[in-house]
């Protein structure tokens, strides 16, 4: 089931426009039934039935600009419920829970040799006898980890049946690893996992990678150099990585890209020129109703292609609305918002905010 979040803005209104940009998104999600992905296995599942396609990392026309940057060398997981679930084989599995028993012994050893340098203590060395106890307290803490890990692994892994469909899809996952794009890569191993979530990253719907071509395509022969492309399909379980380190990310939740359908355009160390090129090209793939479009003020314009080139119709738009926004269900002018997106890009508040301000700190002309 696609979930469609409404954007994650400082508690204030969301805008009409805004919202309807999402809702158009959603509702491109609902006339066909596309599926997203919430974790690693999800896209694993895509590229294998063909849904994703592979997306050079250099080409002459585009370059692929920090896609995966945050991939990490953790086991992949299984994400439900915004919780992940670390994926094991039989023998990791038993690995794993010796694991932490071995660290729960060793900090159980610590915290006691620990208690006795405080049993030994003066009553005048309170200094030392505070830092001790501090100490002791951060190595019940991470024992409280330890036990929660502990935990989260038996419930998952506790009923038979249940731990058997992780096993299975654990198997899945290492049968595309084997042959990856003419690699192989080893789940056992925490550099093989980060470079094989990189690589699965770099993928796309086939409708997306289009659009993709043909502006990457314009804006080589304009300024003789590769568009950078930021971000292709990103599972929810990796956006919800991506916040700790992007405070744009929060801004919009993007399961969008979650589709395969969004790429973002960095512009970040593009001159006004580029930017503005960009721009008007991707507003004229909007007007010919091929794409939506959103700068966003994390330095990317974000792109979401319409599977078969034609935006959903205003009626589902406006249906989606409640999705993205319930108190939107009866809002006035909602119809004129809805038209208007068809052809006008939708800006940032951010942008709204800055241009306000310079028209209101421009200075008057003089007379001559």
């Amino acid at each position: 089931m696609v979930q469609f979040r409404q954007p994650e803005v400082v508690p204030c209104v969301v805008s009409v426009l805004t919202a309807v940009w999402i809702a158009t998104q959603v509702a491109e999600v609902k006339k066909n039934s596309i599926q997203n992905c919430q974790d690693f296995l999800d896209v694993a599942a895509m590229i294998s039935r063909g849904d994703l396609v592979p997306v050079p990392v250099v080409t002459d026309d585009y370059v692929l600009f920090g896609v995966g940057a945050r991939a990490d060398q953790d086991a992949f997981t299984r994400y439900e419920d915004d919780h992940p679930l670390a994926l094991y084989d039989e023998t990791q599995l038993a690995n794993e829970y010796q694991r932490l028993a071995n660290q729960r012994s060793n900090i159980q050893s610590e915290v006691s040799r620990l208690n006795s340098q405080i049993g030994s203590l003066k009553s005048r060395d309170r200094a030392k006898r505070n830092e001790l106890q501090s100490r002791v307290s951060a190595q019940q803490q991470q024992l409280a980890t330890i036990d929660d890990q502990k935990s989260a692994l038996d419930k998952a892994y506790g009923q038979a049946d249940q731990r058997q469909k992780l096993f299975k899809d654990f198997e899945a996952l290492q049968t595309l690893a084997k042959n990856f794009r003419g690699r192989s890569y080893d789940l056992g191993n925490a550099t093989d996992r980060e470079a094989l979530k990189v690589a699965m990253l770099s993928s796309i719907r086939p409708a997306a990678l289009k659009i993709l071509e043909d502006v990457a395509s314009a804006y080589s022969r304009q300024f003789n150099r590769p568009l950078p492309v930021s971000s292709l399909v990103r599972p929810e379980e990796y956006q919800h990585t991506l916040r700790r380190f992007n405070r744009y990310a929060v801004l919009i939740d993007t399961p969008p890209h979650s589709t395969g359908l969004a790429f973002d355009i960095d512009y970040r160390y593009m001159s006004a020129a580029e930017q503005n090129f960009v721009m008007n090209y991707l507003a004229q793939l909007k007007r010919d109703g091929r794409i939506e479009v959103l700068r966003e003020r994390g330095a990317n314009f974000h792109v979401f292609a319409f599977t078969d080139g034609v935006r959903p119709p205003d009626e589902l738009i406006k249906a989606s609305l409640v999705d993205v926004d319930p108190s939107l269900k009866d809002a006035e002018n909602t119809d004129e918002k809805v038209s208007d997106t068809k052809t006008t890009p939708q800006k940032t508040k951010h942008q709204a905010a800055l241009k306000s301000s310079a028209r209101k700190n421009a200075k008057p002309r003089k007379r001559r």
